[in-house]
């Protein structure tokens, strides 16, 4: 008979973080260094990165990262493209053949703008008419995904493990001020392309470790403001719920945070009579969009990255410090194999949100 120490059971998939407040850039090989430590917490059915900073030379331009299925799926999508955008510059995503990286989909690169005359024909806001074309392509146009849309950023996905997907993607020849991971280890959903993490909104994207037990009541209200969920995972809804509440609401992260990870009616109830006003606001009118289950997700937005766990804390999250540099990761030695010597390290409390952002903004 096995005993209590014989078994690892890894709580399933893991999740890092690197950020510089100073705006420094650094090569995605650290992301991969410190991801791939945490290898068996995945079961090569997904892994992924998002990198912040990274185009620099067009960082006044979206960035979509489009999966395709067919030939003539590219040519749909780019004739779609081409009638709502000024497309700058088109390219395949450089990739570098890897044994254990299969069944890859034709992977493309596009840098983007409104064409002024949609845009106001529209009379949508530029993330917005940004947003709702992601969205049409992503669910009107068959055989074809754009799975990352923002400015200045990018999402690299694939099957696999993180560590194998880094080095498919070339990630060495990548610098960025913030970077994100997932090893993914699916329990209920199936593992393909599409479903790897990050997800990804604009230029929002989360990583997440753990499962989303509100997934349908989450899913049924976000639908009504024009998202689909379409990807067979729970990730793919918090990723729109972050998009609405922050980009569309005008909620700060931190009231963000106090939404999908809202304190317990009996914690509000102790707190000050502002705090307390402020709190009952937003569980009561955002009561739809509170994640329940367990969970510890990092979303990347342009210029920071916000730290949660759910309320409970049933995933784990430690946080360090060094420097300008902010580490967060499932396991205190995915930050020490890229910084042995940091100057603190801590688990947050359940649903208390960690954010950094830039030193004096997005440069």
């Amino acid at each position: 008979m096995l005993k209590e120490g014989q078994v690892r059971i890894p709580s399933g998939c893991a999740i890092s973080g690197i950020f510089s407040r100073s705006g420094r850039r650094i090569s995605g090989e650290a992301i991969v260094k410190s991801i791939s430590v945490m290898h068996d917490r995945s079961n090569g059915l997904g892994g992924g990165f998002a990198g912040y900073g990274i185009y620099p030379e067009y960082k006044d331009l979206y960035a979509f990262h489009v999966f395709y299925d067919t030939i003539e799926a590219r040519e749909r999508c780019e004739k779609f493209l081409d009638r709502h955008f000024d497309v700058v510059n088109l390219s395949k995503i450089p990739t570098k053949k890897h044994p254990r990286i299969m069944d890859e989909p034709l992977i493309w690169r596009y840098f983007v703008a409104p064409l002024p005359t949609k845009l106001k024909d529209s009379q949508l806001e530029e993330r917005e008419y940004v947003s709702r074309c992601v969205i049409r392509i992503n669910t009107e146009l068959e055989g074809a995904y754009v799975f990352s849309s923002g400015k200045n950023m990018g999402v690299f996905k694939a099957v696999g493990f993180p560590e194998d997907v880094g080095e498919f993607y070339r990630l060495d020849e990548y610098e960025g001020y913030c970077w994100t991971a997932h090893g993914r280890y699916p329990t209920n959903t199936p593992g393909w392309w599409g479903g790897a993490h990050p997800f990804a909104m604009l230029d929002y994207s989360i990583v997440h470790n753990g499962e989303i037990s509100s997934y349908d009541a989450n899913r049924r209200y976000i639908e009504m403001f024009g998202y689909k969920c379409t990807l067979l995972t729970d990730t793919e809804v918090i990723t729109y719920i972050i998009d609405y509440l922050h980009r569309r609401k005008g909620l700060s992260m931190e009231e963000t945070a106090s939404v999908i990870a809202a304190p317990f009616w009996s914690t509000i109830e102790k707190k000050s009579p502002k705090e307390k006003e402020r709190l009952t606001y937003l569980r009561s009118i955002f009561s739809s969009l509170l994640i329940t289950g367990p969970f510890s997700i990092l979303v990347g937005f342009e210029g920071g990255m916000m730290a949660l766990n759910d309320r409970l804390k049933l995933r784990s999250m430690v946080i360090a410090e060094k420097g300008d540099m902010v580490y967060a990761a499932s396991e205190e030695c995915a930050i020490r194999v890229i910084e042995p010597d940091v100057d603190a390290i801590w688990a947050p409390k359940g649903g208390e949100p960690v954010i950094v952002t830039l030193e004096g903004g997005v440069k």
